[in-house]
């Protein structure tokens, strides 16, 4: 299709992954569009169970729903974990998987991970491990 041949990709300046059990693994990319602006791509990305594909789900969040965006998110998580199941330990899963880049002596030191500032915007290596977001 020419619209996609004259597409400049638009790349990473900043990337996290989420591990979410074997088969599941989110993504948060902040990508520069061509007029020096700003958005957020979330991704999730699940294996398949028939074959050795990955299923893929994209949101694109731009800065004028940003606040909007996290509200939203916030009030529904809340409502989960006070009105629908208060007696629910949500913290249970926090042990898991560190998060990537962690190691586990600094995640027993770090009761909550640090979320990186804005102004450290840098591209996640990532791992080894076999995944695909796109």
């Amino acid at each position: 299709m020419a619209y996609e041949n004259n597409e400049k990709k638009m790349e990473s300046v900043y990337s996290k992954r989420i591990k979410a059990g074997k088969r599941r693994t989110y993504f948060f990319d902040v990508r520069e569009t061509r007029g020096n602006d700003y958005y957020l791509t979330i991704t999730e990305s699940r294996k398949r169970n028939d074959s050795d594909g990955y299923d893929r789900h994209k949101i694109f969040l731009y800065k004028e729903d940003f606040n909007k965006f996290i509200k939203g998110l916030n009030e529904a998580v809340d409502f989960v974990k006070t009105d629908l199941m208060p007696d629910f330990d949500f913290d249970a899963f926090n042990h898991d998987t560190p998060y990537e880049g962690e190691n586990e002596s600094e995640k027993e030191s770090q009761p909550s991970p640090q979320p990186q500032s804005p102004s450290d915007l840098t591209q996640d290596n990532g791992s080894n491990e076999e995944v695909d977001k796109w």
